[in-house]
This record gives C-alpha cells, sequence and structure tokens, in this order.
C-alpha cells in the first residue's frame, strides 16, 4: 500500500511515568515499536518535537503544518500520520486541514493511556492511522480515534478520559475501521484550501472571551488592550450576549480586530435570531459567526486569516472562507 511518513509530535501516546504523573519523553521510533504494521505498509518516521499538547503553541503548530507539506512533496510518500496530544488534536489538525490541497490523507491520532499501558489504546489508533492514509484519498485531514474516521473540521475531544474521546457534536463520523479495512461512509465538502502562511517572527494574538450570567465586556477590552489582533468570543445559546459586550464588540472590529462569534453551547449552529444582545446584533456589530465550530477550531480559522493577509476586511473575507459550510455528504450524492 505504500510508504507512510509518520510524524511524532509527543503527547500520551509518547508518555511516560515521571515520578508525579505522565508526560512525553518517547520518540516516533519507540512510538512506533508499539503498534503492529498494516500489511504492505512502510514507514518512515519525522521526529519533530515530543511535548504535551497543553504546551503547543502556534510557532509549534506552524511548524507542523510546513513539515507535512514538505513531506507530501516527495511523490513516493502514500499519506501521512501525525501522532499528537489529544488536549489540542483538533486544533493542529484543523490548522493543517484549512491548508491541505494534496488528495493525500493526512491523519491525527493519538491516546488515552500512556505508553505500555496493559489495556492501552495508542497502539490500535496507530494502526487504524496507518491504514486509514494508506487507503484513501481525497478526504483531507482525518482524525482516526477508537475504531471511527472523522473529518478535521467540527471534530473535537468530547470526552475527558474514555477512550472514545473525539466525535463532531453537530454531525456523524466520517467512517469507521474494522477487520482490516476502512469504511467510508461520508465525504465532507471542504472549503477552497489556503495558502501556506509564512513563519511570523511573533505569530498574531487570538483569545477568546466566554459570556455568562453577569459577564462584562472587561475581559474583551482587556484581551483588545493586550494586541489581540482577534478575539473569539463564545457566547451563550445560538450566539447570545449583551448590548454592553455588543458595543465591545464593534469597538474591536473598529479598530480592526478580528471577532469571530461561537456559542458554549456542545451542538448546533450559531444563528441569528434574538436582538437585545443576541446574534443579530454582535453580527451587525462586526462578529463573524462560525457555524458549527467550536472554541478552540474559531480560533484557528481566525488564526488562520490573520496569516494570511493584512487588510482587515480582506482578513474578513478570509474568514468567512475559511468558516464556509463544510457539512458531510452521503458516498455518491
Amino acid at each position: 500500500m505504500g510508504r507512510i511518513v509518520v510524524i511524532s509530535t509527543g503527547g500520551t501516546i509518547a508518555s511516560r511515568w515521571q515520578g508525579s504523573g505522565f508526560a512525553a519523553d518517547a520518540d516516533g521510533r519507540e512510538v512506533m515499536a508499539t503498534a503492529p504494521l498494516p500489511e504492505g505498509i512502510t514507514v518512515e518516521i519525522v521526529d519533530l518535537f515530543s511535548v504535551n499538547s497543553p504546551r503547543l503553541t502556534t510557532a509549534h503548530q506552524l511548524t507542523l503544518l510546513r513539515t507535512v507539506h514538505e513531506v507530501l512533496a516527495d511523490p513516493g510518500v502514500r499519506g501521512v500520520v501525525v501522532t499528537h496530544g489529544t488536549d489540542t488534536l483538533e486544533e493542529s489538525a484543523f490548522l493543517v486541514d484549512l491548508h491541505h490541497h494534496d488528495p493525500r490523507t493526512v491523519v491525527f491520532t493519538g491516546s488515552q493511556l500512556p505508553m505500555g499501558a496493559e489495556d492501552g489504546d495508542g497502539p490500535g489508533n496507530l494502526y487504524d492511522a496507518l491504514l486509514t492514509a494508506a487507503t484513501t484519498r481525497g478526504l483531507g485531514v482525518l482524525i482516526a480515534f477508537a475504531g471511527r474516521v472523522h473529518a478535521a473540521r467540527g471534530t473535537i475531544k468530547t470526552q475527558t478520559l474514555t477512550a472514545d474521546a473525539f466525535a463532531d457534536p453537530s454531525g456523524e463520523p466520517l467512517g469507521k475501521v474494522g477487520f482490516g479495512k476502512i469504511t467510508v461512509l461520508r465525504h465532507p465538502v471542504r472549503a477552497e484550501p489556503l495558502a501556506l502562511p509564512a513563519m511570523p517572527e511573533l505569530p498574531p494574538r487570538v483569545d477568546m472571551v466566554m459570556h455568562h450570567c453577569d459577564a462584562d465586556p472587561v475581559l474583551l477590552d482587556a484581551a483588545v488592550a493586550a494586541g489581540a489582533q482577534g478575539v473569539v468570543l463564545v457566547a451563550t445559546g445560538a450566539g447570545n450576549a449583551t448590548p454592553e459586550i455588543v458595543e465591545a464588540v464593534r469597538a474591536a472590529t473598529a479598530r480592526g480586530v478580528l471577532v469571530a462569534l461561537t456559542t458554549r453551547v456542545a451542538a448546533g449552529p450559531v444563528a441569528e435570531i434574538y436582538t437585545h444582545g443576541g446574534a443579530v446584533d454582535l453580527v451587525a456589530a462586526g462578529a463573524v459567526p462560525t457555524g458549527t465550530l467550536r472554541a478552540g477550531q474559531a480560533r484557528i480559522a481566525v488564526l488562520a486569516a490573520l496569516l494570511a493577509d493584512g487588510d482587515p476586511a480582506e482578513r474578513v473575507r478570509i474568514l468567512r472562507r475559511a468558516l464556509s459550510p463544510a457539512g458531510p455528504v452521503l458516498v455518491g450524492a
């Protein structure tokens, strides 16, 4: 089935006991040694870094993005697997997907249990990711976890500890893995890929602010004052806040700050239904609704727009393009 390049970045799948807790310290070769290889696959390993994924920075993620593109410059590579910590896997996978223009598949995976655990899930997830990378094309960036295959867009970590940790709360998996084969149930509808961004000396600051009862504009204003070029407002319900928050959004967007509007609700889209501080007013003030994307991936979309162009109007256009509907469609539809 060909040569698969495995890019190792750390996470629980590369973690061992450190005396007081687990942390990533195994290299890619050690991680690969835990898993059987699907028949016909050869593996090349790239040790990019080895960190717990909550420690990842924009610089880490852009390095990963560029490494994926460099690997796929080799026409002899069949596909790419990225081993990654689960805490921020959804963010890195979506960043790569936004810029992925190759028909070959990139598959992210990891584990909920550390290396050497008697009932560890890492080896099975890695096997499934290798098989998915080798046997699928034209699906963009995927997440293989617990026997399911998900599109990067919209898929988030939904469980802190259990093995079946990833899902799209507003959609269904793209496929499943079983008996040594991938069954593809749906194809994602993907936005036109963005151009590969430059590596900035200082990445743009993008903050997240959550709305709640008694919330005021203090934290949003503080983010702007701290130099945020982008803010994700995590609103209530279908994307609602207060008139005071609306005015803070209006002031921020007038300064060229890119504001995205998502919700703290687990599933469903942001919708312009309510006024008096609701999504109707927030969008009128310049916030860009994110559809069914939740906070982490909404932030990545804002980051990608900021990295793509310096003109405020163009940034909004690029953000809307990155957020364009990407609902799954049935195979053959």
